[in-house]
């Protein structure tokens, strides 16, 4: 447990843990920098290569409304972390606990918050590798639309650059394109193929993963395109997340008479601790006014005295 008292890096106070992985744990903390809550990502024991890893993913620097990028990274001791902005709705993966099929208006809202949000990464130069819903967070919009924000760069690969993970396989299973699985490399069309298996999911309710035999693909107007993302080859795939984008909004698929009602699953922020040093420094404020106060005193006591 840390000492909440004791900022990192003389920045953050972490107040409450709010999950946790294989590679460290994420907290709820207050920037005294900036005045503001945000996520702040622990690294736990790791070896160098999890290190270098952890450290290499505040490269990816993309500010977008559609995502969530490490914002900075610090290091305290043994302790590094890095901070992004802190979004309280959950995830996809956590909605679709709740409705594990969704309208095809709210998917068609999705996939489109989503196209953009890699419209802005592949721009950066960036493929993140990793699409699938415990990533794609959501802002707690209540009965409103939702609002998605891709996040979790840990995999990512730089376009023609070195890449931020080891070679070989990259990706969750059943969420990575084939060609992904056969150790290519980073390419933008990686992340279209799992935009297309996403759609398929939040239609059916079929998990990538444990494919049902006789699954039926999804038709209405969202079909072929979500057959066009899931091609295995490549090429046969559009060309961008732009292209995707505008293919999709030209289908005109009417929006849901109602949205998924998506909470705020963190609730109030505990409450800041008490800073010793602070209470030191009004205590020293009381002592020097009643220094002062008894200073005034005496001196009138003693003209009292001398008259």
């Amino acid at each position: 447990m840390y000492d909440a008292r004791a900022p990192l890096a003389g920045r953050y106070r972490l107040l409450d843990e709010i999950g946790a992985g294989a590679t460290g744990s994420v907290w709820r903390a207050w920037d005294l920098r900036e005045g503001r809550h945000v996520a702040a990502k622990v690294l736990g024991r790791a070896d160098d290569a999890l290190l270098q890893r952890f450290v290499r993913e505040q490269a990816v620097r993309i500010q977008h409304p559609h995502v969530v990028a490490p914002a900075g990274w610090v290091a305290d001791d043994e302790r590094v972390l890095l901070t992004m902005d802190l979004v309280p709705g959950g995830s996809l993966a956590t909605l679709l606990l709740a409705h594990p099929r969704l309208p095809e208006g709210v998917v068609a809202e999705l996939l489109d918050q989503l196209l953009q949000a890699l419209t802005a990464v592949h721009a950066a130069g960036v493929v993140h590798r990793d699409v699938k819903p415990a990533n794609l967070l959501l802002e707690p919009t209540g009965d409103g639309r939702p609002h998605l924000r891709l996040a979790d760069f840990g995999v990512a690969g730089f376009l023609g650059g070195s890449r931020l993970t080891r070679d070989g396989p990259i990706g969750t299973y059943g969420w990575a394109a084939p060609e992904q699985e056969r150790g290519a490399p980073p390419d933008p069309r990686q992340d279209l193929w799992a935009v297309g298996v996403l759609g398929r999911l939040l239609l059916t309710g079929q998990d990538p993963a444990r494919p049902a035999p006789g699954a039926v693909r999804p038709r209405g107007r969202l079909g072929p395109l979500l057959d066009a993302l899931t091609e295995p080859d490549p090429a046969l795939r559009p060309a961008t997340a732009a292209v995707a984008l505008a293919t999709l909004r030209r289908l005109g698929v009417p929006p849901p008479q109602a949205w998924p009602h998506v909470p705020d699953h963190l609730g109030p922020a505990p409450a800041l601790p008490r800073d010793p040093s602070h209470d030191r420094a009004r205590l020293l404020v009381v002592l020097a006014c009643l220094c002062f106060v008894t200073a005034i005193v005496l001196s009138a006591a003693a003209a009292l005295v001398a008259t």
